[in-house]
């Protein structure tokens, strides 16, 4: 009987070698090119103030997506890159494009708002701040700048 449990735990493992492997194939080993996370600790104030400190949206947002939680305290993370985003465009927005922006934040609210669980906060965090990156990347391109 031990054996053969020791036998299922043995092909447990191997199946989830081999799916690792098969995602990692279907992902383009983008798992391998994955930032670690550059904050002293995995404190919520280390890593919000290594958000802060990025030097444009875009980085924030790598930042985010390497030292995220995968749970609701992603949501000051996002907060945070969302300001560092809009930093970009708020103010250069005409009324018809900022109601378009805050409809898609909303989108983003909405989208997983009837799912439990902190992962689905964290979706929600990193929807708006994605929504945030896409402004910031075009009102930058529209002036002319590369994305910071």
């Amino acid at each position: 009987m031990r054996l053969r449990s020791c036998r299922a735990g043995v092909a447990l493992v191997l199946f989830g070698v081999l799916l690792g492997v098969l995602l990692e194939g279907a992902l383009g080993g983008a798992a391998h090119a994955a930032e670690e996370c550059p904050a002293k600790s995995t404190s919520m104030e280390d890593i919000i103030a290594v958000l802060n400190a990025a030097p444009s949206c875009d980085r924030a947002m790598e930042l985010f997506e390497a030292c995220a939680y995968g749970a609701s305290g992603d949501v000051q993370f996002g907060e945070a890159v969302e300001k560092k985003c809009e930093a970009d465009f708020v103010g250069q927005l005409k009324p018809p494009q900022k109601l378009s922006y805050q409809r898609e934040l909303r989108v983003c609210d909405r989208k997983y708002r009837n799912k439990s669980g902190t992962m689905y906060i964290s979706a929600t965090a990193f929807c708006r701040a994605e929504a945030a990156q896409r402004y910031s990347r075009r009102v930058l391109k529209a002036a002319g700048q590369k994305a910071r």
